[in-house]
């Protein structure tokens, strides 16, 4: 089950040509097409399935600079400014809100882990500071249980992942953008050693650029043409609620729940000490890579050989412009849900928050993230394939840097000065 999108007029039939061609539905590609749209270069996006049908409109809609890698927090910070700005710039509310966001402790250890970052981060001059037990009991009423306190940052917010996405499809068209849904990119075309068009189901579109903002599909398009991109799939499970009385306005993370207030008036929980991971050949083939990762995050895995493992290895890996892509074949990556993770979620909560005891569970979903070995994107030039730009394996942290990484894509795809400093998302340090 996926949650319902806002929807958007898309474009039937295929353009000839564009100036750029952005393969992906996606919120990053489309925050991409709203920036060109928006200085007047006409743009296409190519969507192999449902506008925004992944995780676009499935992750839990968190808006952070807290917590983030060190040198991904310039990146998080201009998103903060640009998501302020984002109702009059798509003329309508995405559920933006600056609520704060704020991650609990258990354990001293986690506590030291938090201070940590807020020395790595103290030049950055962000608002996030320490709380005491007591204080974060006062902000989050109606709790229980004993904790030893935990980190808030106040400018942290969220937006809905079902609004946000569409509405900037819907402003990138009103710029002139073309959308395409049912579409797949099969390959792209090259004239004199460049990128001069990609090859989709339904014939060739020329351009001059190409923005492969593909998520999890990614690795499998750039592999077809000889290019290593290191990229594993991790699966977050999510649930619903109908409007009710809960702790507040703040997101809170801790470490075996996480919730969020939404613009329903629900809740958005995850069980967020459990994922879990489709054991894949591609594992065999690059899983040595994450091995410092697993050292301090395996507890949180939770590995699965099934349906999602034994249709991995049916997709091909090489094919020609002519014949059914992968990308046909699977239009929605739609993961089953795990309904035990899921009821770990709401016992672990409810335990700790009894009003989500009484919580009424409206919908439940997964969503596929495509995960880096460092978590940070990829957003940069390919150089063995001039004319193509990547914008994808955001990690889990697609929608909350959104704003700032389309533009990011855009500005390197025109070759303008940058929004910020691109260097820790180049490919080549892979």
């Amino acid at each position: 089950m996926a949650p319902v999108i806002s929807p958007v007029q898309t474009q039937a039939g295929l353009p000839a040509s564009a100036r750029v061609v952005v393969i992906g539905g996606g919120i990053v590609g489309l925050s991409a097409a709203l920036c060109l749209a928006e200085r007047g270069v006409s743009v296409v996006v190519l969507e192999k399935g449902r506008l925004v049908g992944e995780q676009s409109s499935r992750n839990l809609g968190w808006i952070r600079k807290m917590g983030r890698a060190v040198p991904d927090v310039p990146m998080s910070v201009a998103a903060d400014a640009l998501w302020a700005g984002m109702p009059q710039r798509v003329g309508t509310d995405v559920g933006y809100r600056q609520a704060g966001i704020m991650y609990i402790c258990r354990a001293q250890v986690e506590m030291a882990m938090h201070e940590d970052w807020l020395t790595k981060v103290r030049a950055l001059e962000l608002d996030s500071r320490m709380l005491s037990s007591a204080e974060l009991a006062q902000m989050l009423p109606g709790g229980q249980g004993q904790w030893a306190g935990g980190i808030y940052t106040p400018s942290d917010g969220r937006a809905e992942p079902t609004l946000a996405a569409s509405a900037i499809a819907n402003a990138a068209i009103a710029k002139g953008a073309v959308v395409v849904e049912q579409c797949a990119a099969r390959t792209l075309a090259f004239t004199a050693g460049r990128v001069s068009g990609v090859v989709t189901e339904r014939g060739e579109i020329r351009c001059e650029h190409v923005l492969l903002a593909g998520a999890l599909w990614s690795r499998r398009f750039l592999g077809n043409h000889g290019v290593a991109l290191p990229t594993l799939p991790l699966v977050c499970h999510v649930i619903r609620t109908a409007p009710m009385e809960g702790p507040g306005e703040i997101a809170v993370g801790a470490p075996d729940f996480s919730f969020r207030k939404r613009l329903d008036g629900g809740y958005t929980i995850t069980q967020r000490g459990a994922l879990t991971a489709p054991l894949l050949l591609d594992h065999l083939l690059i899983g040595h890579r994450y091995l410092p990762v697993l050292r301090t995050q395996r507890q949180h895995l939770r590995l699965r050989l099934g349906a999602a493992s034994w249709q991995d290895l049916r997709l091909a890996r090489r094919w020609r412009p002519g014949v059914v892509s992968p990308f046909e074949q699977v239009r929605t990556m739609d993961p089953s849900v795990d309904a035990g993770i899921n009821e770990e979620a709401m016992r672990n909560l409810a335990a700790a928050w009894p009003a989500f005891a009484q919580a009424r569970i409206a919908e439940v979903w997964a969503g596929m993230m495509d995960i880096t070995p460092d978590s940070l994107p990829v957003i940069g030039p390919v150089g063995q394939l001039p004319g193509l730009t990547l914008a994808t394996g955001f990690s889990g942290h697609g929608f909350g840097t959104a704003p700032a990484a389309g533009q990011l894509a855009a500005d390197m795809v025109m070759g303008e000065p940058p929004l910020l400093d691109p260097t820790p998302y180049r490919l080549e340090r892979f």
